[in-house]
């Protein structure tokens, strides 16, 4: 894939992300599991920002990502990082696009899910990670052979447990929902057009 391919696919997947997180699941009390959660978590708990969080919790787990998969990897991730935080941070003073959806707790979601397994994917496709659960999972699913989604799975229900501090109990069900569906679309977009050996 050419640079320009991939600089093209790694910006308008952040961006896919920023709408998914800051018009769907920062309204609809449905939360994302990792590090995308964790901001969440801080904005409700200490009023930190998500552009703000996600860029320093980020940058941890990079460090991480770059001992594992080298350089390539760092540079679309600061891009993809850089990218997200940029997006979120201009969409964020707005009201949500999809009233009716965050209304909806299911519906909330399943189309939340797809938006983050979407631009999350197409970020992960070209090499790099726009939060720090991508730059983890996808160091671990280098170092242990496992699949990416199912990384994704574990780090998401730990932050869900978390999140049952300011996430009712019965909506929990729902951000189960959203991680298990956005780890999937994230694994099937990583393997799109990989023939398999």
């Amino acid at each position: 894939m050419k640079t320009p391919v991939r600089v093209f696919l790694a910006l308008l997947g952040a961006f896919i992300q920023a709408v998914g997180l800051s018009n769907i699941h920062a309204f609809a009390d449905v939360t994302e599991g990792g590090v995308l959660g964790a901001t969440l978590l801080l904005e409700h708990w200490f009023a930190i920002s998500p552009a703000l969080s996600a860029l320093l919790l980020n940058a941890a787990c990079y460090l991480f990502g770059w001992r594992t998969l080298g350089k390539g990897f760092l540079k679309y991730s600061i891009l993809c990082g850089l990218a997200y935080s940029v997006f979120y941070a201009a969409l964020e003073p707005f009201a949500p696009l999809w009233p009716g959806l965050v209304a909806s707790p299911l519906w909330s979601a399943i189309v939340g899910a797809v938006f983050i397994g979407v631009g999350a994917g197409l970020c992960v496709r070209v090499g790099g990670a726009p939060g720090g659960d991508d730059a983890l999972a996808m160091a671990l699913a280098r170092l242990t052979k496992i699949d990416i989604q199912w990384i994704y799975l574990f780090t998401d229900v730990v932050v869900l447990g978390l999140s049952v501090t300011y996430i009712p109990l019965t909506r929990i069900g729902y951000s189960l929902l959203t991680v298990i569906l956005s780890g999937q679309f994230i694994g099937l977009i990583q393997k799109l057009g990989v023939k398999k050996a």
